[in-house]
């Protein structure tokens, strides 16, 4: 009885480490993103869990709040470490589609629409407090704003505004909605530090099309800012949808709180992103802001198109889409649902997204679904490891190309092809937008560490971590007495047995069996005993893990084998609860035209792990070993110049 006790407990334990995404995660999409202080926050989406059994994988809700810490790089995982040990409760919703505002002079982030999985409830702001751990809802907003689903948004820190651009109505975002599904045109704005809304009408109107499944960035130029919209999908009246075309650019001034619209050309006749949406982007620009250039990754297509595997730039003010990344037919990999942040200017991570032609395979689970982009192209290449040191942006090569200057900025092509449509585009884009310093409306920390920025105040552990603390420790004091209990039992049984004789059979005579060795004998005569052997142990030193990816020209993906794929996606293995990463066919990537010219002026600044924060990250589960590569810095495991993690 005590032993099955104790095997329950077991039991029961290891349930408790399953489906805990920093150990778990499969794939992830649909969820909504934001940077405050050196952390990139993850909130909602759908989640498929690596142990599931079920094919094609089951979505679950993603009910974790867990964040990215851009302050490390560990050795053989080479991205930011996943944390997923905040609070969040069931009264705050687990939303896909929504938006994600940061705050970062208040610390705090605000979670505003998307789509429920059960029965919506009326629209409702939450806000997340990063030094106390804690989510306050703040009511319902005003001037008759709903909450929508995956709308163009937007989050500016330094204004302290969260914008919303469009987005869906439906039972998933409005209680009791009861008809078909439907688009706003409306531009939401959100003041932090006032807490008050404003509803006002977006580029086409208040009788134009509704718009959602774009995408909307913010750029420092002009008196105070502008809001670059593109992408998605337009929805008529009538229900009716269409593409809004890549080459249709909508700018908003902010300080003026006027549409302008600006057609965007590329390089060639027709060379221009296809028409996409639920793809992701972002924002850099150069440091004497001559050019501002937006990162396009990804998207769903229209109609028997499933989607994109390519990344694609827009620079401003020359309105140029430039090729930035293309993926080869036979390798690419579409991907939707998913977020880009760009951290620290010169790199851009890429979290989660959905694959629409493969349902099973795992998205470099051991690296939680994250990819990185070098933005400016300082490792020469589009895809990279990231780098805790690279914290300022370059323009790349193709960029200068098509505008000119150098990859600190001083661009030369500062207007469109064509010409600006609207004359005060090319007064407005001549200035820099001056922005007061924003003063928090609540105490904070005169300086808080990046390390030390979110999931608490010092030592103070989240709810969930104290929980788990306790569940943890009353399993681990149960199964010490029920181990204690059952050494005891067996003690006495060998006590009371001692002294007691064998039972000697009636039938034949009693004797005793004299000890002998195991040792091989030829014959009756004995040998001399050998002499003991010494055994050696190997030394180990576990690698990086490997990367993979390639480039091409060929901008629409076709079906094909998850294997052949440029996107390094971990293989599950049977004799292995994590599996192998990928399959040994696809673990070497085609060469580049160009290796770098001068590798060893880079070092890639990643850390150890330190045991001294009060957070506990995890490593990568599994690791492959790759040749040495010391050209990118000195004492250290480095990779081929030839290899990355693509999406």
């Amino acid at each position: 009885m005590g032993f099955k006790a104790f095997a329950l407990l077991i039991m029961a334990t290891v349930a408790l480490g399953q489906r805990e995404p920093t150990k778990d995660l499969c794939r992830r999409f649909g969820h909504q993103a934001a940077v405050v202080d050196q952390k990139l926050y993850i909130d909602g989406g759908q989640i498929n869990w690596r142990s599931s059994t079920e094919r094609p994988r089951t979505n679950f809700s993603n009910t974790f709040l867990g964040y990215h810490d851009l302050t490390k790089s560990p050795l053989g995982v080479d991205f930011p470490p996943l944390v997923a040990n905040l609070s969040k409760n069931s009264s705050v919703p687990s939303v896909s589609g929504g938006q994600l505002w940061p705050d970062a002079v208040n610390k705090k982030f605000y979670l505003f629409g998307g789509e429920v999985s059960l029965a919506p409830s009326a629209p409702n702001l939450f806000s997340y407090d990063i030094l106390n751990d804690q989510w306050e809802s703040l009511g319902s907003p005003d001037k008759n704003i709903q909450s929508v689903s995956w709308a163009a948004s937007v989050g500016v820190s330094t204004l302290g505004q969260g914008y919303s651009l469009g987005g869906y109505l439906n039972n998933a975002t409005v209680p009791n909605w009861g008809s078909n599904q439907f688009a706003t045109s409306q531009l939401i704005r959100y003041d932090m530090d006032a807490r008050t809304w404003t509803n006002s009408s977006g580029p086409d109107g208040i009788n134009g099309p509704g718009t959602a499944e774009g995408a909307m960035v913010y750029v420092p130029a002009s008196n105070g800012g502008m809001l670059v919209h593109f992408g998605g999908v337009l929805v008529q009246a009538n229900g009716t949808t269409s593409a809004k075309p890549m080459s249709t650019i909508h700018i908003y001034d902010i300080k003026s709180s006027i549409w302008y619209k600006q057609t965007a050309t590329g390089p060639t006749a027709g060379g221009i992103p296809a028409d996409r949406r639920k793809f992701c982007a972002d924002a850099a620009w150069s440091a004497d802001k001559s050019s501002y250039n937006i990162y396009l990754y990804g998207g769903q297509g229209f109609g028997t198109n499933v989607g994109y595997d390519d990344m694609w730039i827009l620079s401003l003010p020359s309105f140029q889409w430039i090729p930035f990344y293309q993926s080869e037919a036979s390798q690419a990999k579409p991907k939707h649902s998913l977020s880009c942040n760009i951290v620290n200017g010169g790199q851009m991570l890429i979290v989660g997204g959905q694959w629409p032609m493969d349902s099973e395979t795992c998205d470099s689970g051991e690296i939680w679904a994250v990819h990185n982009a070098d933005i400016g192209k300082v490792s020469t290449r589009p895809w990279e490891v990231y780098k805790t040191n690279i914290t300022t942006y370059s323009v790349p090569p193709e960029v200068i190309s098509a505008v000119g200057g150098s990859p600190l900025g001083q661009a030369t092509n500062r207007s469109p092809k064509n010409g600006f449509e609207n004359a005060d585009l090319n007064v407005l884009f001549q200035k820099q937008a001056i922005i007061a310093n924003r003063t928090a409306t609540r105490a904070v920390p005169a300086a808080t560490g990046a390390g030390n920025a979110a999931g608490g105040n010092g030592s103070r552990l989240p709810t969930g971590a104290i929980a788990g603390i306790a569940v943890g420790g009353a399993i681990l004091i149960t199964a010490l007495i029920l181990g204690l209990w059952f050494f005891m039992r067996q003690k006495r049984r060998k006590v009371s047995n001692r002294g007691v004789p064998p039972p000697i059979s009636k039938d034949l005579p009693a004797y005793t069996q004299t000890p002998f060795s195991p040792t091989k004998y030829s014959d009756a005569l004995p040998k001399a005993p050998e002499p003991p052997k010494q055994h050696y142990q190997l030394a180990t030193t576990p690698e990086p893990v490997e990367l993979y990816g390639s480039q091409g020209n060929h901008y629409q993906p076709v079906r094909q084998n998850s294997h052949n794929s440029h996107i390094p996606m971990r293989q599950e293995s049977n004799s292995s609860l994590f599996g192998s990463m990928y399959p040994p066919s696809s673990r070497s990537p085609p060469p580049f035209d160009k290796p770098s010219p001068n590798p060893s002026t880079f070092s890639d600044g990643r850390t150890e792990l330190s045991s001294s924060k009060s957070e506990t990250y995890y490593g990568s589960p599994t690791s492959i070993v790759t040749p040495l590569h010391a050209s990118l810095s000195q004492g250290r495991n480095s990779r081929p110049p030839d290899s990355y993690y693509s999406p």
